[in-house]
């Protein structure tokens, strides 16, 4: 359960494994946070794309349950990122922080192995081959690759399917139609040191200073206290 003020989908990011990337709370805090999912239809039937997007402080700023007819699973996760993204980008300022949220394994290590790249990272860290994009999604991981240059700073955590809130909206893009009528927001969050002062009142300390922050002792989530980076 989210605490309140807090976005729904910032608990999942901050719980969740982040593939290749391990980091402290203070770093790990995002501006905006975008789960989706993409699926697909063996039986010929259209499958779907879902998208939902949050500020930090828990403010819907977009839903999306779209049919889709990729030809595979793999395309349409591939999919539901870039439409994710680009969504966000419309109405994000460039210098926010996002947050991802897939429930597939291989999109999750490809983003965030381009973040490292991208950073100024060894070129080792970029995915090559099939592991870059499955085959029919090169267009759509060119179009990511695009919106993370784009961003700030972005990462991606990997999620249980059955906790990913953009699933049920790949899934019954028919019953779920709704909420694209729905107009999406502009949202421009708190700064992100309000957000940790905000914190330290809810948890019963001094607020820091200006600065001061930066000097706390950092904790990391459970996810990350004792496993490996990749785990």
């Amino acid at each position: 359960m989210a605490a309140h003020g807090r976005s729904t989908l910032r608990d999942l990011f901050d719980d969740s494994p982040t593939p290749h990337i391990a980091h402290p709370p203070r770093t790990h805090h995002r501006h905006f946070y975008v789960a989706t999912d993409g699926s697909y239809r063996r039986d010929g039937d259209a499958g779907g794309l879902g998208v939902v997007i949050e500020a930090r402080d828990g403010t819907r700023v977009a839903r999306l349950s779209l049919p889709d007819t990729a030809p595979d699973n793999n395309v349409a996760e591939y999919r539901a990122l870039h439409l994710g993204l680009d969504v966000l980008a419309a109405r994000a300022p460039a210098d926010a922080r996002v947050g991802v949220l897939v429930d597939h394994d291989a999109l999750a290590a490809a983003v965030n192995g381009e973040v490292l790249a991208g950073a100024g990272g060894a070129a080792e860290w970029r995915p090559s081959g099939r592991n870059r994009a499955p085959p029919g999604s090169e267009t759509h991981w060119r179009g990511i690759c695009a919106r993370i240059a784009g961003f700030a700073e972005l990462r991606a955590a990997r999620i249980d399917g059955r906790e990913n809130p953009a699933h049920p909206l790949a899934n019954a893009p028919d019953e779920y139609a709704h909420v694209n009528r729905r107009a999406d927001r502009c949202v421009i969050p708190e700064p992100i040191g309000a957000d940790r002062a905000a914190e330290a009142r809810d948890a019963g300390r001094s607020t820091p200073g200006e600065g001061a922050s930066d000097t706390e002792p950092q904790y990391p989530p459970p996810s990350r206290f004792e496993g490996r980076a990749s785990d």
